[in-house]
């Protein structure tokens, strides 16, 4: 969810849960979760809503309290940067051009 989020603030719950393979109910719960939690904020700007992360907050779980969300949302983004620059197929790491 977060990740989806980091790649485009203004992005629609019902593209999310498409996405995700996740019900749009779902990710509304999820998102209201994040909300309460402080994870992220969400501004209405005319009939849609732009989120905005807070990457600074630490994760709840004590085995990653320590590390902000940032290094997650980096952490991914590095890896999607690579995958465009070498042409791979995120989904099953082999070059795009072998795909028949």
């Amino acid at each position: 969810m977060l990740l989806e989020i980091a790649r485009d603030p203004e992005i629609r719950l019902r593209d999310v849960a498409q996405n995700i393979g996740i019900t749009e109910r779902a990710v509304q719960n999820i998102v209201s979760d994040l909300h309460e939690a402080g994870y992220l904020t969400r501004d209405r700007v005319g009939r849609r809503n732009r989120y905005h992360l807070n990457l600074d907050r630490h994760f709840r779980h004590h085995t990653e309290a320590h590390a902000p969300v940032r290094a997650l949302v980096e952490l991914f983004a590095a890896f999607e940067a690579t995958i465009q620059r070498v042409g791979l197929d995120a989904g099953d790491g082999h070059p795009a051009a072998e795909r028949s």
